[in-house]
């Protein structure tokens, strides 16, 4: 009999969406949305590796609060 504490759990990737973040913006020079947020290249590698389980620079962009700081 095994002890249910002691069983490993999978552990879930936290999924980021990016469409929803302050830094995803369009870039005309390439002609698509992309990330805007400056990472150097030791987070770059880590980045496009995977490793990081969420975006640790994820910020969501609400227009709504945009909005109300020009009123």
């Amino acid at each position: 009999m095994t002890n249910g504490s002691n069983a490993k759990k999978a552990v879930k990737p936290l999924q980021t969406n990016c469409e929803s973040c302050e830094y995803y913006d369009y870039d005309e020079d390439w002609g698509e949305y992309v990330c805007q947020m400056d990472l150097d290249e030791d987070e770059m590698v880590r980045f496009l590796a995977g490793q990081n389980r969420a975006c640790p620079y994820y910020k969501f962009y609400d227009e709504y609060k945009t909005v109300q700081k020009q009123n």
